[in-house]
């Protein structure tokens, strides 16, 4: 049944190539008038990516319009000729979802001159109701720490709202987010416990992240998109990169890439290791039992074989090994746990181009991940042991037909999943006792989608759609989402307006505790509830404003949740399942503020954000204390606080303040230095044992760190890039929250250098 309902889904997308395609991104669409302001027909428009070879040509039709569809996200230069006239250019910032509208109004060549001048570039900023932030590699390798293996500082260097805590990404106050490759998201239902990211930061290109207010097309994970456009042969020709780090630690984290590009075909491949002796947050100052290791590749190849049709095949697996980390007590008691992490995925993307306004891309894929585990053989009481892995297969498909005013968009995406868990505790007091449990369980979910990109105005653009989602696992649930957004432009200031309401369904996980597990998790005083999928309902509004090169955007969002996704610990245990909380909210502002090169030397960056995030009800799925505990309304992972009214309590991802103040200054000769200000207010004190500081406080005391760097090219072929992270050293308890190795300290200070060679072969 579930095969006859895949092909069904393939062959209603074959049917609708026949007449639309889909946009593998984005479109850019304007208008070309001469000095009188009548429109130009046949002027020639170029769009070319300002990090590659690539560029596409349109000429303009009688009305003076050109538009470039199925456009990936990052940074272009739009670029008119026409003969008498001088040239003219504007760069401009593409994101997904983005639909910029661009004049072009040419100048006459005087008589007098010999040669054409064309003029500076004008910026021009993308218009969509998602607050989207799009980061380039070269500013990740002006970012301290960011470049590292894992590393998610592009992310919380440039990303209002985002943090790490207890070694996981959080965004807006949750961990449930979509990780998109070449626009095809990754489908993962066990988000929220993987360390780290699953791609190497150096294989990218450009990183796109939303946070909310997104098309229907993406996002059932609310709170944080992150869109990798990865690095292609294009433009490439037979070159290639080496990186090597050495840092304290015994820190090793080396890199190399080759690229290369025809007519026809282009590739890029890259392999990566590392290792080092402070893998994860340590659980006290010092650094005890924290070796960490990995390998991971990336492939990436492009073949055209006519102006109509591409293929793309993007490939990775990554493999990382950790030493969960111990304190002073676990480190004399001989517990040595580790834990592991593997991932894999296949996605293969046929890219159809069926006229001047349309494309489709039907994009089937796999992907594997799994995590261990392991609890150390001198463990007591008990030796636990944890294994899990999920095989994803399958289809992710868009229309898309555009004209002047609309962007009409059809697709599906969906997946079947296997999962096989495994779950062991032995005790070291009694031999009699030794739990072991292999389940293995299986789901689906299929979502369509219909929606709208209309632009009734130049000023004025209006997005909206529904999304149909329904999921099998446990249990059956549907969802029937509608999203709707605008931007306004206001004439002359070039300042945007955005504001969007949506609703979204995020499918659960297949399993949490069951069978023989079960009884030994409610004879020690547990029950275990079901899981629900979370819906939820977002509201969001705010403003960009660009002035002379400077940009500033401040949004506020509001995100109410049922079945909010969190993780409970096991008791003491290293060992963490999934729960869901009845009710969440979650609502902040988000600024930031990036400016031009100013005296051509340094650049200035500054993301803050203030966010609230509580809940309220009981644990309504998952494993809890007690039977009775979902009618409780308190969860032991969930810091309660009388302050707060209605019952409601704080969660522990609540951090009231988040700041990160950037800088690069371009030195004489080649060099450069860079610095990071990163400030958090301090997360909820879910500790049991409180001192006087803490006695009457809801949260932990805030927290500041200093990261600076800086490098120099050695000609074109050579860089040298040192890094300091936590320059004064400063020790100060993270979070209390006991996942991985209990609670969590600051990172120590951080030292190493990176040198990169460029090279041709």
């Amino acid at each position: 049944m579930q095969i006859k309902c895949a092909l069904c889904c393939v062959g209603l997308m074959m049917i609708l190539a026949s007449g639309i395609k889909a946009a593998l991104s984005s479109e850019v669409r304007g208008v070309v008038l001469d000095p009188n302001g009548s429109p130009m027909k046949a002027a020639q428009v170029t769009l070319s990516q300002k990090t590659s070879g690539y560029s596409q040509v349109d000429k303009t039709n009688d009305n003076g319009e050109f538009l470039f569809i199925g456009i990936a996200s990052g940074e272009y230069v739009v670029s008119v000729e026409a003969a008498g006239f001088v040239k003219a250019e504007k760069v401009i910032r593409l994101v997904s979802g983005s639909s910029p509208e661009i004049r072009f109004q040419l100048e006459i060549v005087a008589l007098k001159e010999n040669v054409q001048v064309t003029p500076a570039a004008e910026q021009v900023g993308a218009e969509t109701p998602a607050p989207t932030t799009l980061i380039s590699k070269e500013q990740i390798r002006t970012t301290p720490g960011a470049a590292r293996s894992g590393s998610a500082r592009v992310i919380t260097s440039y990303v209002p709202g985002s943090y790490m805590v207890h070694n996981i990404l959080h965004v807006h106050g949750g961990h449930q987010v979509t990780w998109l490759v070449d626009n095809v998201p990754i489908p993962n239902t066990n988000t929220g416990v993987d360390v780290g990211t699953p791609f190497y930061i150096n294989d990218i290109d450009y990183l796109e992240a939303q946070r909310g207010s997104y098309s229907v097309e993406y996002g059932d994970r609310t709170y944080g998109l992150f869109s990798i456009v990865p690095r292609t042969g294009l433009g490439s020709n037979r070159q290639g990169e080496l990186a090597l780090i050495y840092g304290n630690f015994n820190l090793t984290d080396n890199f190399i890439s080759f690229a290369d590009h025809t007519k026809r075909f282009a590739y890029y491949t890259s392999l990566h290791g590392f290792r080092t002796d402070y893998g994860l947050a340590t659980p006290g100052p010092e650094v005890l039992h924290d070796k960490a290791s990995g390998i991971g590749g990336f492939a990436n190849l492009i073949f055209s074989p006519s102006r109509t049709n591409q293929f793309r095949f993007n490939t990775s697996f990554e493999r990382d090994d950790y030493q969960v980390p111990n304190d002073r007590e676990a480190q004399d008691a001989g517990i040595r746990d580790k834990a592991k992490q593997r991932d894999a995925f296949v996605f293969l993307t046929w890219v159809h181009t069926g006229g001047p306004h349309f494309v489709f891309t039907v994009s089937p894929f796999y992907h594997f991940t799994a995590g261990q585990f392991l609890g150390g053989p001198e463990d007591k009481p008990l030796v636990q042991r944890h294994e899990r892995s999920s095989h994803y297969g399958g289809l992710h498909a868009v229309a898309t037909a555009a004209t002047s005013r609309h962007s009409l968009k059809v697709g599906f995406y969906g997946f079947f999943e296997h999962d096989n868990n495994f779950f062991g505790l032995r005790s070291t007091d009694d031999p009699q006792f030794d739990l072991n449990q292999r389940l293995k369980t299986d789901g689906n979910m299929e979502a369509f989608f219909v929606g709208d990109q209309y632009r009734p105005a130049e000023w004025l653009s209006i997005t909206g759609g529904l999304r149909f989602t329904h999921f099998k696992g446990g249990l059956s649930e549907n969802a029937l989402d509608p999203r709707v957004g605008a931007t306004i432009r206001l004439p002359r200031l070039n300042w945007v307006l955005h504001g969007f309401y949506g609703r979204y369904y995020q499918e659960p996980p297949l399993s949490t505790v069951s069978g023989p597990v079960l009884e030994f998790v409610e004879t020690s005083g547990f029950a275990v509830l079901p899981l629900h999928g979370e819906r939820d309902e977002e509201h969001q509004f705010g403003i960009t404003i660009p002035y002379k090169g400077w940009w500033f955007d401040a949004s506020y969002y509001n995100t109410k949740a049922r079945n909010f996704l969190d993780h409970e610990a096991l008791g003491a245990s290293n060992i963490f399942f999934p729960v869901t909380i009845e009710h969440a909210h979650i609502r902040g502002v988000d600024v930031s503020l990036t400016s031009p090169r100013i005296f051509n030397r340094l650049h200035l960056s500054l993301i803050y954000a203030r966010m609230r995030a509580e809940g309220w009800g009981g644990i309504s799925g998952g494993l809890t204390e007690d039977a009775e505990l979902e009618k409780s309304g308190i969860g032991v992972l969930h810091h309660t606080d009388p302050d707060v009214s209605g019952g409601r309590f704080f969660l522990d991802h609540d951090q009231r303040h988040t700041m990160t103040l950037g800088s690069f200054l371009s030195l004489p000769w080649d060099s450069y230095i860079f610095g990071e200000l990163h400030y958090g207010s301090g997360f909820p004190n879910l500790g049991e044992e409180e001192n006087e500081d803490t006695t009457t406080a809801t949260h932990l005391p805030g927290h500041a760190r200093l990261d600076l760097g800086g490098g120099k090219r050695f000609g074109k072929n050579w860089a040298l890039t040192i890094n300091v992270l936590n320059v004064t050293n400063g020790s100060y308890l993270l979070d209390n929250s006991p996942l991985l190795g209990g609670v969590h300290w600051v990172e120590p200070r951080q030292i190493w250098a990176e040198v990169r060679y460029s090279f041709h072969y």
